[in-house]
Protein backbone atom coordinates (compact mmCIF):
# COMPACT_ATOMS: atom_id res chain seq x y z
CA UNK A 1 0.00 0.00 0.00
CA UNK A 2 3.04 2.57 0.00
CA UNK A 3 5.07 0.86 -2.89
CA UNK A 4 4.36 5.02 -4.50
CA UNK A 5 4.15 7.09 -1.37
CA UNK A 6 7.69 4.90 -0.08
CA UNK A 7 9.45 6.62 -3.56
CA UNK A 8 9.00 10.21 -2.22
CA UNK A 9 11.72 12.04 -0.41
CA UNK A 10 11.85 12.36 2.76
CA UNK A 11 11.90 16.28 2.63
CA UNK A 12 8.26 15.65 1.60
CA UNK A 13 7.40 13.26 4.59
CA UNK A 14 8.99 16.18 6.99
CA UNK A 15 6.33 18.75 5.41
CA UNK A 16 3.53 16.80 6.21
CA UNK A 17 4.67 16.17 9.59
CA UNK A 18 4.44 19.80 10.27
CA UNK A 19 1.10 19.60 9.08
CA UNK A 20 -0.18 18.52 11.74
CA UNK A 21 0.60 21.78 13.76
CA UNK A 22 -3.15 22.07 12.07
CA UNK A 23 -4.43 18.95 13.76
CA UNK A 24 -6.97 19.19 16.67
CA UNK A 25 -4.37 18.04 19.78
CA UNK A 26 -1.66 20.32 18.77
CA UNK A 27 -4.28 23.59 18.49
CA UNK A 28 -5.48 22.83 21.95
CA UNK A 29 -2.10 22.33 23.51
CA UNK A 30 -1.11 25.73 21.85
CA UNK A 31 -4.14 27.48 23.19
CA UNK A 32 -2.69 25.39 26.50
CA UNK A 33 0.84 27.50 26.51
CA UNK A 34 -1.16 30.86 25.87
CA UNK A 35 -2.66 30.20 29.63
CA UNK A 36 1.46 28.93 30.44
CA UNK A 37 2.42 32.30 29.59
CA UNK A 38 0.04 33.79 32.19
CA UNK A 39 1.66 31.02 34.93
CA UNK A 40 4.59 31.75 34.18
CA UNK A 41 4.33 36.04 34.41
CA UNK A 42 2.25 35.72 37.80
CA UNK A 43 5.00 33.28 39.07
CA UNK A 44 7.82 36.18 38.43
CA UNK A 45 9.31 33.69 35.60
CA UNK A 46 10.93 35.92 33.08
CA UNK A 47 9.67 36.03 29.01
CA UNK A 48 13.38 34.07 28.20
CA UNK A 49 13.45 31.89 31.06
CA UNK A 50 9.65 30.81 30.05
CA UNK A 51 10.59 30.23 26.40
CA UNK A 52 13.70 28.53 27.62
CA UNK A 53 11.72 25.68 29.59
CA UNK A 54 9.59 25.22 26.27
CA UNK A 55 12.15 24.86 24.36
CA UNK A 56 13.85 22.39 27.03
CA UNK A 57 11.41 20.87 29.46
CA UNK A 58 9.07 19.20 26.85
CA UNK A 59 6.01 18.06 28.86
CA UNK A 60 3.79 21.06 30.14
CA UNK A 61 2.70 19.51 33.29
CA UNK A 62 6.38 19.44 33.85
CA UNK A 63 6.71 22.93 33.52
CA UNK A 64 4.25 23.56 36.10
CA UNK A 65 5.72 21.52 38.68
CA UNK A 66 9.13 23.14 37.76
CA UNK A 67 7.63 26.59 38.43
CA UNK A 68 5.40 25.80 41.24
CA UNK A 69 8.87 24.26 43.37
CA UNK A 70 11.11 27.05 41.98
CA UNK A 71 7.79 29.89 43.41
CA UNK A 72 7.78 27.78 46.90
CA UNK A 73 11.51 28.35 47.14
CA UNK A 74 12.81 24.48 46.78
CA UNK A 75 16.17 24.05 45.95
CA UNK A 76 17.53 23.28 42.41
CA UNK A 77 18.43 19.43 43.70
CA UNK A 78 14.80 19.26 44.49
CA UNK A 79 13.39 20.96 41.45
CA UNK A 80 15.38 18.06 39.29
CA UNK A 81 14.32 15.45 41.31
CA UNK A 82 10.39 16.15 41.34
CA UNK A 83 10.31 17.54 37.61
CA UNK A 84 12.34 13.87 36.84
CA UNK A 85 9.59 11.96 38.34
CA UNK A 86 6.94 13.90 36.93
CA UNK A 87 8.86 13.14 33.74
CA UNK A 88 8.72 9.32 34.07
CA UNK A 89 5.66 8.64 32.65
CA UNK A 90 7.22 9.74 29.30
CA UNK A 91 10.13 6.40 29.35
CA UNK A 92 6.15 4.05 28.43
CA UNK A 93 5.36 6.53 25.70
CA UNK A 94 8.93 6.41 24.01
CA UNK A 95 9.59 2.97 24.81
CA UNK A 96 6.06 2.12 22.46
CA UNK A 97 6.80 4.81 19.84
CA UNK A 98 10.40 5.15 18.81
CA UNK A 99 10.47 1.18 18.21
CA UNK A 100 7.37 1.79 15.42
CA UNK A 101 9.82 5.04 13.79
CA UNK A 102 13.33 3.25 13.48
CA UNK A 103 14.79 1.14 11.02
CA UNK A 104 18.53 -0.70 10.99
CA UNK A 105 19.61 2.21 9.44
CA UNK A 106 18.59 4.82 11.89
CA UNK A 107 21.90 6.01 14.25
CA UNK A 108 21.06 6.24 17.90
CA UNK A 109 21.27 9.47 18.74
CA UNK A 110 18.72 10.70 16.06
CA UNK A 111 16.32 8.44 18.11
CA UNK A 112 17.32 10.23 21.42
CA UNK A 113 17.05 13.32 19.53
CA UNK A 114 13.08 12.05 18.90
CA UNK A 115 12.69 10.97 22.49
CA UNK A 116 12.79 14.53 23.01
CA UNK A 117 9.49 15.37 21.29
CA UNK A 118 8.04 12.58 23.05
CA UNK A 119 5.50 13.76 25.18
CA UNK A 120 1.54 12.84 25.99
CA UNK A 121 0.13 15.23 22.19
CA UNK A 122 3.03 14.02 20.29
CA UNK A 123 3.04 10.65 21.26
CA UNK A 124 -1.34 10.19 20.62
CA UNK A 125 -0.85 12.32 17.38
CA UNK A 126 1.99 10.13 16.06
CA UNK A 127 -0.41 6.57 17.71
CA UNK A 128 -3.64 7.53 15.14
CA UNK A 129 -0.99 8.10 12.15
CA UNK A 130 2.58 6.59 12.40
CA UNK A 131 0.76 3.46 10.46
CA UNK A 132 -0.25 5.27 7.40
CA UNK A 133 3.70 6.59 7.19
CA UNK A 134 5.59 4.08 5.31
CA UNK A 135 8.94 3.04 7.92
CA UNK A 136 11.30 4.69 6.14
CA UNK A 137 9.55 8.25 6.63
CA UNK A 138 8.76 8.17 10.01
CA UNK A 139 11.93 9.57 11.59
CA UNK A 140 11.55 12.37 9.11
CA UNK A 141 7.62 13.02 9.57
CA UNK A 142 7.87 12.59 13.15
CA UNK A 143 10.91 15.06 13.40
CA UNK A 144 8.72 17.70 11.07
CA UNK A 145 5.91 17.37 13.31
CA UNK A 146 7.87 17.35 16.86
CA UNK A 147 10.22 20.06 15.87
CA UNK A 148 7.16 22.57 14.40
CA UNK A 149 5.10 21.77 17.76
CA UNK A 150 8.10 22.69 19.84
CA UNK A 151 9.57 25.60 18.16
CA UNK A 152 5.56 27.51 17.27
CA UNK A 153 5.07 27.06 21.46
CA UNK A 154 7.91 28.87 22.04
CA UNK A 155 6.94 31.64 19.41
CA UNK A 156 3.66 31.94 21.21
CA UNK A 157 5.16 31.83 24.51
CA UNK A 158 7.71 34.88 23.97
CA UNK A 159 4.90 37.08 21.77
CA UNK A 160 2.15 36.05 24.51
CA UNK A 161 4.02 36.15 27.64
CA UNK A 162 3.32 39.97 27.96
CA UNK A 163 -0.20 40.30 26.17
CA UNK A 164 -1.88 37.49 28.65
CA UNK A 165 -1.89 40.23 31.23
CA UNK A 166 -4.37 41.78 29.80
CA UNK A 167 -6.86 38.83 30.35
CA UNK A 168 -9.05 38.20 32.62
CA UNK A 169 -7.65 35.25 35.05
CA UNK A 170 -11.12 32.89 33.86
CA UNK A 171 -9.44 33.02 30.64
CA UNK A 172 -6.54 32.26 31.18
CA UNK A 173 -8.13 29.66 33.46
CA UNK A 174 -9.57 28.02 30.66
CA UNK A 175 -7.14 28.41 28.17
CA UNK A 176 -4.66 26.26 30.25
CA UNK A 177 -7.50 23.72 31.92
CA UNK A 178 -8.06 22.86 27.91
CA UNK A 179 -4.87 20.58 27.94
CA UNK A 180 -5.87 17.96 30.63
CA UNK A 181 -9.41 17.93 29.05
CA UNK A 182 -7.64 17.05 26.09
CA UNK A 183 -5.34 14.60 27.69
CA UNK A 184 -8.10 12.75 29.65
CA UNK A 185 -10.57 12.12 26.51
CA UNK A 186 -7.53 11.09 24.28
CA UNK A 187 -5.98 8.39 26.54
CA UNK A 188 -9.32 7.07 27.17
CA UNK A 189 -10.28 7.21 23.80
CA UNK A 190 -6.85 5.38 22.43
CA UNK A 191 -6.79 2.51 25.34
CA UNK A 192 -6.62 -0.36 23.30
CA UNK A 193 -6.31 -2.68 26.73
CA UNK A 194 -8.94 -2.89 29.58
CA UNK A 195 -5.79 -2.70 31.84
CA UNK A 196 -5.04 0.60 30.65
CA UNK A 197 -9.12 1.90 31.37
CA UNK A 198 -8.70 0.21 34.95
CA UNK A 199 -5.85 1.96 35.70
CA UNK A 200 -7.34 5.46 34.26
CA UNK A 201 -10.17 5.14 36.88
CA UNK A 202 -8.31 4.03 39.61
CA UNK A 203 -6.22 7.44 38.78
CA UNK A 204 -9.61 9.63 38.37
CA UNK A 205 -10.63 8.63 42.15
CA UNK A 206 -7.27 8.13 43.53
CA UNK A 207 -5.57 11.28 42.71
CA UNK A 208 -7.95 13.67 44.39
CA UNK A 209 -8.25 11.41 47.51
CA UNK A 210 -4.41 11.04 47.64
CA UNK A 211 -4.04 15.01 47.38
CA UNK A 212 -6.19 15.61 50.73
CA UNK A 213 -4.11 13.22 52.44
CA UNK A 214 -0.62 13.52 51.17
CA UNK A 215 -0.19 16.43 48.80
CA UNK A 216 3.26 16.42 48.30
CA UNK A 217 3.13 12.61 46.77
CA UNK A 218 -0.11 12.28 45.40
CA UNK A 219 0.62 11.90 41.99
CA UNK A 220 3.50 8.90 42.94
CA UNK A 221 1.01 7.20 45.55
CA UNK A 222 -1.79 7.30 42.70
CA UNK A 223 0.49 6.66 40.21
CA UNK A 224 2.16 3.55 41.57
CA UNK A 225 -0.76 1.62 43.12
CA UNK A 226 -2.99 2.64 41.03
CA UNK A 227 -1.50 1.25 38.55
CA UNK A 228 -0.27 -2.05 40.58
CA UNK A 229 -3.81 -2.41 41.71
CA UNK A 230 -4.83 -2.08 38.01
CA UNK A 231 -2.58 -4.93 36.73
CA UNK A 232 -3.81 -7.14 40.04
CA UNK A 233 -7.46 -6.41 38.88
CA UNK A 234 -6.59 -7.29 35.07
CA UNK A 235 -4.18 -9.96 35.80
CA UNK A 236 -6.34 -12.29 38.59
CA UNK A 237 -9.91 -10.79 37.57
CA UNK A 238 -10.43 -9.91 33.93
CA UNK A 239 -8.40 -12.33 32.22
CA UNK A 240 -9.07 -15.40 34.44
CA UNK A 241 -12.74 -14.44 33.39
CA UNK A 242 -11.77 -14.29 29.65
CA UNK A 243 -9.83 -18.00 30.21
CA UNK A 244 -12.84 -18.98 31.67
CA UNK A 245 -15.13 -17.68 28.59
CA UNK A 246 -12.84 -19.08 26.10
CA UNK A 247 -12.79 -23.16 27.75
CA UNK A 248 -16.57 -22.48 28.17
CA UNK A 249 -16.47 -22.19 24.25
CA UNK A 250 -14.76 -24.46 23.02
CA UNK A 251 -16.38 -27.69 21.74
Amino acid sequence: MFSEREAQPLYLWFFRGMKGIFSLPALILMTSFVGFSAFALESGVTRGEAVFMTLSVWALPAKMILIGAMSSGAGLATCFLVVTLSSIRMMPMVASIVPEMRTAKTPTWILLFLSHFVAITAWVYATQNLSKVPREARVAWFIGFGMTLTLVNAVIVGVCYGVVAAFPPIVAGVLFFLTPVYFVSSIWATARHTVVKVAFVIGVIAGPLFAMVEPEFDILYAGIGGGTLAYLIDRFWFRRANASTSVEGEP
